[in-house]
């Protein structure tokens, strides 16, 4: 198990302070701090795992996804993109997996 100091680490297990859009035993959502959207949420594990790459736990991708979808719900966004940047070539700046859920406006493609 992860034990270094991850911001990511320190928000889903509530010593960060951030205010949660969601929560269960595996997972949390909260609001990115730099937006590139009208709606950009970040879907996390409270496990940590560097990136995508690191990932061994299907049920868990499926989890996440599913929450990505009901929060946007929740939130009433209709129409959305899911990202996850994988090393920093990427654009990935925090090394713990995490979905971006971008809404409420037009996105262009491709979008690199």
């Amino acid at each position: 198990m992860y034990t270094g100091e991850c911001i990511f680490c320190r928000i889903a297990s509530g010593k960060a302070g951030t205010q949660l859009l969601y929560e269960d035993e595996d997972a949390v959502a909260f609001k990115d701090i730099n937006p590139q959207a009208p709606f950009h949420i970040l879907v996390i594990p409270k496990k940590h795992f560097e990136n995508l790459k690191a990932v061994d736990d299907e049920r868990l991708m499926g989890h996440l996804f599913t929450v990505a979808s009901s929060v946007a719900r929740e939130l009433g966004i209709s129409d959305f993109r899911t990202v996850i940047n994988t090393g920093p070539k990427s654009g990935q700046t925090v090394y713990h997996l995490h979905i971006h859920l971008l809404g409420g406006r037009y996105m262009m493609w491709p979008p690199g």
